[in-house]
């Protein structure tokens, strides 16, 4: 008898992934057949989704929301497609596309209609990815001109590291002693160093 596997994923911790399970529930899986990676889509090195691959078995059916929860990559997801597809036998249904259904189009026609839409879907995931990167890093960008910083504020420098620095530089004393008397880490003493160096 085939079992019908629902797989969701959100990319942190913070967000929700009711929507999806909603929809899988909706679709007839029942929780203990649902399996739910809180991670990335820019691979398939996910615990949850590698448990529910040595689940699935040939006739079984693999149910996902979108195919963006898939994943991002284009070509990871054609390659897992081709996993569970052709190595594991088992039938695909992405809930938001009906042409990737491949329950009942294991003819010629049907597998090549849901091989193509597979590969026009996934690139525009992929292109959706790219500009998300590129939306970010403009903004970072604009916000950095506009004097925007980023990260946390710098450590300010005691009030003896002038003296500490200077004996460092005369060799009288390590670098390591020098980032004790200044009550740091000896990584934060060298970056300072360079970063005094470079002025």
């Amino acid at each position: 008898m085939s079992n019908i596997y629902g797989y969701a994923r959100v990319s942190s911790r913070d967000q929700n992934e009711n929507w999806q399970l909603d929809a899988l529930k909706n679709f007839g899986i029942t929780s203990e057949k649902i399996f739910v990676d809180r991670q990335s889509g820019k691979d398939f090195n996910r615990p949850q989704y590698k448990r529910l691959l040595r689940k699935l078995k040939a006739e079984d059916v693999f149910v996902v929301k979108s195919i963006d929860r898939l994943g991002r990559n284009y070509s990871e997801i054609l390659e897992q497609w081709r996993v569970l597809t052709k190595e594991k036998g088992a039938a695909v249904v992405v809930l938001d596309m009906p042409l990737l259904d491949t329950r009942n189009k294991k003819d010629f026609l049907g597998t090549l209609i849901a091989d193509l839409s597979l590969q026009i879907m996934s690139a525009f995931a992929q292109i959706e990815r790219d500009f998300i990167r590129q939306r970010q890093a403009e903004g970072i960008a604009a916000a950095k001109a506009r004097g925007v910083k980023f990260g946390r504020e710098p450590l300010p420098r005691p009030d003896n590291y002038p003296q500490v620095r200077a004996d460092w530089l005369a060799g009288a004393i390590s670098s390591r002693t020098a980032a004790n008397l200044l009550g740091v880490s000896h990584s934060t003493f060298i970056k300072w160093t360079k970063t005094d160096a470079d002025k």
